[in-house]
């Protein structure tokens, strides 16, 4: 089990905004801390504009996690996966974030608004309750990831 109050950062575009809001309001603690890095309204954002402040606090808190939202989720991964210590994960479904935490340590969970509600509870709780796993060979993989250099 992951330690407990682990903070969580969310953000998302304008198109994840209805999703984002109804995250912070079911009340998925669990002792974590939860930090809404906006946007405040649904009035239309360019989604670089609320990663990037995500992404950094990531670097500065590296047992933290994050949570980003976009209109499918891949934009916010493409972006968030161009800093080296992220490792964002665009899951659709909870045995994807189960593997994305266990083999790949992702720290970012990327969303789509499409999914259903329950859906996107059951893959943010295991998100936060997912630990990565201790087998040699998905270290060494995750490694070799964090070893690979910018161009």
């Amino acid at each position: 089990m992951t330690e407990m109050n682990t903070v969580l950062y969310i953000a998302s575009d304008h198109q994840g905004y209805a999703l984002k809001q109804k995250l912070l309001t079911w009340g998925i603690d669990d002792g974590h801390s939860i930090i809404d890095l906006g946007p405040d309204s649904p009035d239309a954002v360019d989604y670089p504009d609320f990663l990037q402040p995500l992404v950094m606090r990531l670097k500065e808190a590296p047992k933290s996690r994050g949570i980003l939202i976009c209109g499918t989720g891949i934009g916010m991964s493409i972006g968030a996966n161009r800093f080296p210590w992220i490792r964002a994960a665009l899951c659709r479904s909870a045995d994807d974030v189960q593997s994305a935490r266990e083999h790949n340590n992702a720290n970012v969970l990327c969303l789509g608004r499409d999914l259903s509600d329950d859906r996107v509870m059951t893959m943010v709780r295991v998100f936060l309750s997912t630990d990565f796993s201790v087998e040699e060979r998905h270290s060494r993989r995750v490694q070799k990831i964090s070893a690979v250099p910018a161009c």
